[in-house]
């Protein structure tokens, strides 16, 4: 909800071509709010499937809602259809997983499958489910999709679905395979494991190959949830304190870095990297936020990023050192394409942003409580950790 708010901070001035239907638009960004909120609160698999889909139909549409730009109605296409397919998927492991254990219910599944570990209808519907759910938090594999849709569709929209729909999907994924399929850690956590390999350097090595800031940023938030899904590793108390105080985080820094896009977007029609040229000397804060929120996404030490990387490495490096090492590489191919970013904002001696309309006081604003957080939750994680009473 926090990170909805700050999102609809940033849609006038994103918006501001949309005038005819801008009402509708974030109307269907809170439809797609109540279907995360559903997704946490789920104990049902119907429930679930309700979340997901009262989360992603109102997507298929914001997707696609700049008609007159031929990305973005290819964005809405694509995503509708494989996001369909994906649905089926779901479907079908909700419907094996109902034959098997008789309930939707998730505690009583999760007796199931402590008490029937070998069923193996039961374990194939896990693994279809599995499949879906990735799909959903874009992991590799199931990819695919993201990079194109996330470039085609609006860029404020294109934040909401990194942020908000990214925590909602993430959590009702977390939920799923570590309550329900508890009993059966041993078929799946193999499979996550190889899907954190595959995501953490295919989209690292592609967002490096990238010369579209938007598309790079695509693939960067591919590549953080290999991160997020080291959290299936060593899973004990603070386990979901872990996964929420990193979705925060990121959510987070891809506000301050967005907003810079969404900024240097309007104004250049474009968003490749040579488009953002000397950005700090007309626009400081923004540039300084987009700066700092990319550090963070990096991992680099006293920014919030930092304590959500080493909250879950932590955790996971006592059952599984490989993958935690593998995603320390992964972090550090990563720095390249961030720090790339930076320079260029920073290091040219003048803006090649020429133009006498400046970021909104309401922009400015966002800017400096995002650089604050990250900042604050950087260097006093308690904070944080005071919302859920540890």
């Amino acid at each position: 909800i926090v990170i909805t708010l700050l999102i609809f901070f940033l849609g006038g001035f994103a918006f501001s071509n949309h005038r005819s239907h801008q009402s509708e638009l974030y109307s269907l960004m809170l439809f797609s709010l109540i279907g995360g909120i559903v997704l946490f609160g789920f104990q049902n698999l119907v429930t679930l499937f309700l979340g997901i889909e009262i989360l992603s139909i109102p997507l298929y549409v914001l997707a696609g809602s700049n008609k007159t730009d031929l990305r973005s109605n290819e964005a809405s296409i694509k995503y509708f259809l494989m996001g369909a397919f994906a649905t089926g998927f779901l479907l079908f492991g909700i419907a094996l997983v109902y034959g098997s254990s008789s309930s939707f219910d998730l505690y009583t599944i999760h007796q199931f499958s402590v008490e029937n570990p070998k069923n193996m209808m039961f374990t194939m519907g896990a693994v279809l489910m599995l499949a879906a759910l990735a799909f959903k938090v874009s992991m590799a594999p199931f990819h695919m999709w993201s990079p194109d849709v996330y470039q085609g569709s609006p860029s404020l929209i294109t934040t909401f679905m990194m942020s908000t729909v990214k925590i909602s999907a993430f959590y009702a994924f977390f939920k799923m395979m570590s309550i329900g399929f508890f009993g059966i850690s041993s078929e799946w956590l193999n499979i996550i494991g190889v899907f954190i390999i595959i995501t953490l350097f295919l989209a690292n090595v592609m967002g490096l190959a990238q010369s579209n800031v938007k598309r790079m940023l695509a693939y960067s938030s591919v590549s953080h949830v290999g991160y997020l899904a080291l959290i299936f590793f060593g899973l004990n108390s603070l386990s979901a304190y872990n996964l929420a105080f990193y979705l925060f985080a990121y959510s987070l820094a891809t506000i301050g870095v967005m907003m810079c896009l969404i900024y240097v977007e309007k104004l250049k029609r474009e968003t490749s990297f040579n488009a953002f040229k000397g950005l700090v000397h007309s626009e400081p804060i923004i540039a300084v936020t987009a700066a700092v929120s990319m550090l963070s996404m990096a991992g680099i030490p006293l920014t919030a990023g930092f304590m959500g990387k080493f909250g879950i490495f932590a955790q996971a490096i006592q059952e599984t050192p490989f993958l935690v090492v593998v995603a320390i590489l992964g972090s550090a191919i990563s720095i390249a394409y961030y720090l790339r970013l930076i320079m260029i904002m920073f290091f040219p001696k003048e803006s090649s942003l020429k133009t006498s309309e400046k970021v909104s006081l309401t922009y400015n604003i966002v800017a400096v409580v995002v650089l604050v957080a990250i900042i604050t939750l950087g260097i006093f994680p308690d904070l944080f950790a005071k919302q859920f009473g540890i």
